[in-house]
């Protein structure tokens, strides 16, 4: 559920939209202690306010969401790991900018590590089809051409698309998350990430440590006006984020350094006018019209109607206006 108050990414979004755009009601206390059910007509700004910055209004005790049944035979994807050696870096970024993503894809890019025992640096793409193997390798074909010297990719089920994201979520250590959301992928930019990356990998106990671009198919998310919900994203092609993973605190000034030199190479190169970011990938230093963008000025007007003491400031604090 955070992750949809924030907006809500996943695989089918290119099918269904944000999460945010597929919420019915939430059952929210506010920061008066009263529990209220809030639709898009029970409390109409409430609702656009909790889609995109709901952290912020009060805590969600449960949410009536759409759902799309569908026949466990149909509910398949073709998904997994393209491995490329660093060479194909430049390559691997055009493609993918280059890419026209149907509403069944989606294409993650990562810098990371083989694992043990080497822990040798990699340039992974995880390509997501939903449909057959033969149709994901043919929307994909500009990927494949650049001959990964690896392929795991397969044909799943549903309840195995996200398992490739485990180790995102094991418990402990420091993992903070240096996000920005960017229009362009430029290839020269990404050298100088890999390098960048290369570099924090010869500190002991970073070889966890990763770097991860998400890109979805946007057309019909963009279908859906900006202003049915204080999300502000729909615009960011895609999003990246920088995740330092290590245990050690005496490495957090060069945790920093890195998460930081790598965010500000893509807004370098971004095409945006000013800096955004996806609040979900935010380290948590940026101002508000960084993560919330033109939504802003109306979150400040309805925190200060429904949380004007601001108990709930923990996650990019919206001062109520005043």
């Amino acid at each position: 559920m955070g992750a949809a108050l924030g907006g809500g990414y996943g695989n089918l979004m290119g099918l269904y939209g944000f999460s945010v755009d597929n919420i019915l009601s939430l059952d929210v206390v506010l920061a008066n202690g009263t529990a209220v059910t809030v639709t898009a007509k029970q409390y109409p700004d409430l609702w656009w306010a909790l889609r995109g910055a709901g952290h912020n209004f009060g805590i969600v005790t449960s949410a009536v969401m759409k759902s799309y049944p569908t026949p466990k035979p149909k509910n398949m994807a073709w998904t997994g790991g393209l491995f490329y050696t660093e060479d194909r870096i430049e390559g691997v970024v055009q493609a993918i900018q280059d890419l026209v993503l149907k509403e069944p894809m989606n294409v993650f890019l990562y810098c990371t590590t083989t694992g043990p025992p080497t822990f040798n640096a990699t340039v992974l793409v995880t390509p997501f089809y939903f449909g057959t193997e033969a149709e994901g390798r043919k929307a994909f074909q500009s990927l494949l051409a650049l001959k990964p010297y690896k392929d795991s990719t397969a044909h799943i089920p549903y309840n195995e698309w996200n398992t490739a994201a485990n180790s995102f979520c094991i418990k402990g250590g420091r993992k903070p998350s240096y996000g920005a959301g960017f229009a362009e992928m430029v290839p020269g930019t990404w050298r100088l990430i890999w390098n960048a990356y290369v570099d924090f990998l010869k500190l002991p106990g970073t070889q966890f440590s990763s770097i991860l671009t998400e890109c979805y198919s946007l057309t019909y998310a963009q279908s859906i006006m900006k202003s049915t919900s204080s999300f502000a994203n729909r615009d960011v092609r895609f999003n990246g984020a920088a995740i330092p993973n290590y245990q050690d605190p005496n490495l957090d000034r060069e945790a920093e350094a890195f998460g930081s030199k790598v965010r500000a190479l893509w807004r370098s190169t971004g095409s945006f006018p000013r800096n955004r970011t996806y609040v979900n990938f935010a380290f948590g230093d940026e101002p508000n019209d960084v993560v919330f963008d033109t939504s802003t000025p109306r979150l400040k007007q309805i925190k200060q109607q429904y949380d004007p003491q601001n108990v709930f400031n923990q996650y990019f604090d919206i001062e109520p206006a005043r």
